[in-house]
Parts: C-alpha cells; structure tokens; sequence
C-alpha cells in the first residue's frame, strides 16, 4: 500500500522588531539639518567661562535667548521704538512685505537653528520681524551721524558698545541673507520716493562691515570691491567678524594633521634662548604667520645682532594682537562657530591654540610685548596668561595649519649647536653695550695671549 506523507511549510511568526520594542519611532529627524549654520555652544566650551561670554547682556535676537531674561525686557521696548522709527521710512506696505516674506521661508528660517523653537509660526515670525527691523535701523542709524544725535544708544558709550557685543554672538544671530532682503526692500521704496545715488549707495554688506569695523583687526579699511570679494558668503554676523582676521587667501595646502609633535610648541622665552628673533609685522591679517628661516646661515646665529647678517636669524613673524576687554569674549565665539560648523577648517582655534602655547608665564607674555607683538589693556601680564590659557581648554580641532611652522621651531629648539648660539647672542650680543664690551674682552684676551707668548719667548722674534 502506497502512502504519501503529506508536507507541511511552517509559516514563521512575525518577531517584532527591536526598534518597537524599546520604543524608537520609524522616522528620526537628523541631529541638524544641512542648512544649520546658528547653533548653541556647546555644554564643554559654556562651563569654562560660566556661559558669560556667550549671552547677551543687553539685547537678545533670535530664539535662543527670546523672553529668557528680565534685564533684557528694557531693550525690548527699544526695539519697538526703533519698528515705529522703521516706518516712517518705509511704510506699513515694506513691513508687510517683509512679514509675508519671512512667513514664507519659515521652514528654511527654522532649519538654520541647531536647536528647535517652541514658539509658534506667527510668534516666531513676528520675533524674526522686530529682530531684524532692529538691526537694520541701528546700522542705518550708524551709518547717518545726524540721526544719532538724540538716540539714547548711541549717546550712551556703554549700551553702544555692549549692544556691539551682543551682535556678534554666535546664539545672538539672525541668518545674513534675511537683513538682506529686508534691506532691498528698503532701498526699493527709497529709490521710488527719491532719487538715490547708486554710486554712492552703500549695500547691506558694508552697512554691517561699517558696524562691525571695530573688530577689523587692520589699520586701513578695504574698498568696495575687496569687501565684496572677502565677505560676501558669511552665514551671519559672527561668521563675518571670523573672516576679518582670516587671511585673504587661506592657504590650505599647509593644513596638515595635527599631531603631539607638531602641536605643542616651546614657550616664547624659550625660543628666544635658542636664539628665534620675535619681529611683528604690519599689514597682514592677524593669523598671518610666517617663519623665515635659512637653513645653511642659521649656523652662526650669533651673529645676528649684526645689522649685515639679519639673515643668519630665524626669524619668527607674528601680526601685532591687540588684546581689549572684549577680546575674550569675542575669541571664545569664534572657536565656538568653528567647533560646530567649521570643523575642517579651524583657523583661529589653531591660532589661539599657537598663542596658548608661546605663553607660559608673565615672562612670555612680557616678552611679547617688548616686542610689540600683543598689546593689551588688561590689568596685568599674568591676568592676560590667565586668559589666553584658558581659551583652548576642551577644544578639539582635525588639524593644525601651523604644523609645518610649530615642528621647524621645535627642531630648532632641539639643535644643540643652534641652542648654544642662540645663549651666546642672548648673552654677549643682546644689545650694542655687550657687544661693546664682549668685543673689547676679546681684544684684551688676545692681547694679553700675545704679551704671554712674546713674554716666554714662544712668539718668534723678528
């Protein structure tokens, strides 16, 4: 008898999946989105300096700080004052146009903040409305020294300068491209109200550059075109005061990986034992450092205090720093800025980070100053240290555009013979009195090697 065994497929249970069973949803937004260029500082760089150097004091713009804090509820009722002045020059039709446009872009607006608003559409909107109607009246207002005569801002040197401050924060600021369009706008219905001369008519652009010109570490202003060229492409304010200091062409084909070698460098005191010469230099922008070294003439360093043989020196070119009270303030955002939105490219963490490590102790940073290369205001050469010590203190960078030049330094540091030349220049030619006197001891000493050997008749006698 045939029988067939009847087969079964075993239809396999469902398991679930372990995404639903401790609860993460099916779609996650991404941590910042690609447009994200306004972001929080983050919690290891805020704990150094309590927060101080990263909140306003006066004045608060964007939703960071919106309704955070009652001492800025003054300068509130300032930015009503200053919408109702905006009016009159262009009416209630260019603030609706505006609005409409900023309703518009909400969505885009949004995604430039690390961090999401709990403020509805309008409430946001209408924030992003008085913000930047603020600041475009203050730089208008700055820009036309008549209308500043009886403004409490501007007559008030302390509120004109904190107000300064707070506009350059990297948690205070509104996205560039939107004070731009709000200022076409303004130029539009100014050109139908009357003849504007277009030649003379300054963009929004230098209206903020006029603004912010306090912070332009250079002596001469640039023109039109040089300004344009340097700036045009900055995400906001504090990324506009990052590239005041930027060379104008960053070269980036010395931008190596960072390493401990080429990293850390020898204080500014001891360099100088080893016979490095600190020269400031003019007219360069402030990260701007060069070593001019040749190899084969900085044998006989000893030498250099020669004016004919300058070239025996290594000398160690550095743009003068000018460091003010808000320095630190101003520094501390610009890391910022590059630690969350410039990680490959973090200029002035490695300029800093190359300053950090020239000054130890007040005879660094006394040093530098002899020879002009930071000037400062601050109470004291250890208050200064303190603060230039406590800037890169968990700052993490991917490279050090400074490598090639911090590891020549230290191998100069390291040459023996070049250390000695360098303590015998420090020693006997510092100046032209040891030169005077260390020239006249070798006279002596060779005289009095002479008067020897004719005195034992060693000298042969004609």
């Amino acid at each position: 008898m045939d029988s067939s065994a009847s087969t079964s497929t075993a239809v396999p249970e469902t398991d679930p999946q372990i995404e639903h069973i401790i609860g993460i949803p099916d779609e996650i937004q991404p941590a910042l989105h690609d447009l994200c260029c306004i972001y929080k500082v983050p919690l290891n760089l805020r704990k150094l300096n309590e927060g101080e150097a990263y909140e306003p004091i006066l004045i608060s713009i964007g939703p960071f700080h919106h309704n955070k804090k009652p001492e800025l509820e003054p300068m509130h009722k300032q930015k009503q004052r200053y919408f109702k002045a905006f009016l009159r020059r262009v009416t209630n039709e260019g603030a609706l146009a505006y609005r409409a446009f900023l309703s518009k872009n909400f969505d885009t607006i949004k995604h430039m903040y690390s961090e999401p608003t709990s403020l509805s559409k309008d409430e946001f909107v209408n924030m992003m409305l008085l913000d930047s109607v603020f600041i475009m009246e203050l730089f208008l207002r700055k820009s036309n020294i008549s209308e500043q005569q009886n403004d409490h801002i501007f007559t008030t040197p302390w509120i004109c300068k904190s107000i300064q401050r707070d506009l350059l924060l990297l948690e205070n600021q509104l996205p560039f491209y939107l004070l731009e369009d709000l200022y076409e706008i303004v130029m539009d219905l100014l050109d139908s109200q009357q003849s504007v001369d277009e030649q003379n008519k300054l963009s929004f652009l230098e209206l903020a550059f006029k603004y912010f010109e306090d912070y332009y570490p250079h002596t001469s202003t640039p023109d039109k075109q040089n300004i344009v060229n340097n700036f045009s492409s900055c995400n906001h304010f504090t990324d506009l005061v990052r590239r005041f200091y930027l060379p104008e062409q960053v070269n980036t084909q010395d931008f190596i990986p960072c390493s401990t070698k080429q990293c850390v460098l020898k204080t500014a005191t001891k360099l100088n034992e080893a016979g490095v010469s600190f020269e400031k230099v003019r007219h360069k922008s402030l990260l701007d450092i060069k070593l001019q070294k040749i190899p084969c003439c900085s044998w006989f360093l000893c030498l250099g205090c020669v004016p004919c043989f300058t070239c025996v020196k290594t000398r160690f070119q550095i743009p003068q720093l000018r460091v003010l009270q808000t320095t630190e303030c101003v520094l501390r955002n610009l890391i910022a800025l590059e630690q969350c939105h410039y990680p490959d490219q973090p200029f002035m963490c490695n300029y800093v980070s190359l300053i950090d490590s020239l000054i130890h102790s007040t005879e660094d940073v006394e040093l530098l100053v002899d020879k002009g290369i930071i000037e400062h205001e601050l109470g004291s050469h250890t208050e200064l240290a303190t603060m230039i010590n406590g800037l890169c203190k968990h700052v993490e960078v991917n490279g050090n555009n400074y490598g090639n030049i911090t590891s020549k330094l230290n191998d100069h540091y390291n040459s023996n013979w070049k250390h000695y030349m360098g303590v015998l220049r420090s020693v006997y030619f510092r100046d032209p009195w040891r030169i005077t006197s260390t020239l006249v001891g070798v006279v002596i000493f060779l005289f009095a090697i002479f008067t020897f050997l004719h005195i034992t008749g060693l000298y042969p006698k004609r």
